[in-house]
């Protein structure tokens, strides 16, 4: 969990799971397209968010695709995220629920 924590903590790195969100699938030169830095660069995010479980690829041909995995940020919520937000959530719901009875 900590390498999707660190994955995560670069806005570089987040723009481009935006952009797997957007349209899954992408090769490294529609990657690079939509970014001001060079193949390198991006690829180098792309390894790391690789080495996260956050983008998986696949070969199709001679082109190489880029994929989002949503799971380990699911993880992340399932963990981290819910159970903090459940109380709250609860809370909201009932105060709904005595001001619907009002």
């Amino acid at each position: 969990m900590d390498e999707v924590f660190r994955a995560l903590a670069d806005p570089t790195r987040r723009a481009l799971l935006d952009e797997l969100y957007r349209q899954d699938g992408q090769t490294l030169g529609a990657l690079e397209a939509r970014f001001d830095m060079t193949r390198f660069g991006v690829m180098k995010h792309l390894k790391v968010l690789e080495q996260a479980g956050l983008v998986v690829t696949k070969k199709r041909g001679r082109n190489k695709l880029h994929f989002l995995n949503p799971v380990p940020i699911r993880l992340v919520h399932d963990r981290w995220v819910s159970k903090y937000a459940e109380p709250w959530a609860a809370a909201l719901s009932g105060l709904k629920k005595t001001i619907e009875e009002e």
